[in-house]
């Protein structure tokens, strides 16, 4: 016999940046900013991302390509990996994800990759507090979800180690 499962996600979406609160636009700009100077020869396709520590500190990256695709990191692990080990007891509060590219003007919000998502769980975990994720295009709507779990439901962890 099986049963069916069913969850669901929820996240708030605002009109532009503009419709942001102060704090978030800060962290969002900063995101913009930084995927100026991305590495990205091969897609073109530029991420950056800010994360926001308990204390105030903002600590951001950019994405890595390689010609050997698999060597290259995206822009949150980049951010959150500085982050843990540079501030490491320090709770990531929030986390701003901009994208943009010169094939085409990017105007949907640019959500983390799967691995990113996995990988921002763990710190999740690890501060037993959600981290909002605040995520953009160059332009148009924002989306904000309350935290990583919201958009990973299934994630894998220390429980799964049986730890």
């Amino acid at each position: 016999m099986s049963k069916q499962i069913t969850g669901n996600y929820t996240y708030d979406v605002y009109d532009s940046v503009e419709s942001l609160n102060k704090a978030d636009k800060v962290l969002l700009d900063k995101a913009k900013e930084v995927l100026k100077t991305a590495y990205a020869p091969y897609s073109n396709f530029n991420v950056g991302a800010a994360v926001l520590l308990e204390d105030g500190t903002v600590i951001t990256g950019n994405n890595q390509e390689n010609a050997a695709y698999p060597s290259g990191i995206c822009a949150e692990r980049v951010a959150f990996f500085y982050a843990s080990s540079q501030h490491p007891t320090k709770k990531i509060i929030a986390v701003a994800v901009s994208a943009k590219t010169k094939n085409m003007l990017i105007n949907v919000p640019v959500p983390p990759c799967g691995a990113c998502r996995q990988a921002m769980a763990e710190f999740e975990i690890k501060f037993e507090s959600p981290i909002r994720i605040i995520m953009s295009g160059e332009s148009g709507e924002v989306f904000i979800s309350p935290s990583v779990s919201n958009l990973l439901p299934l994630l894998f962890s220390a429980k799964n180690l049986g730890k």
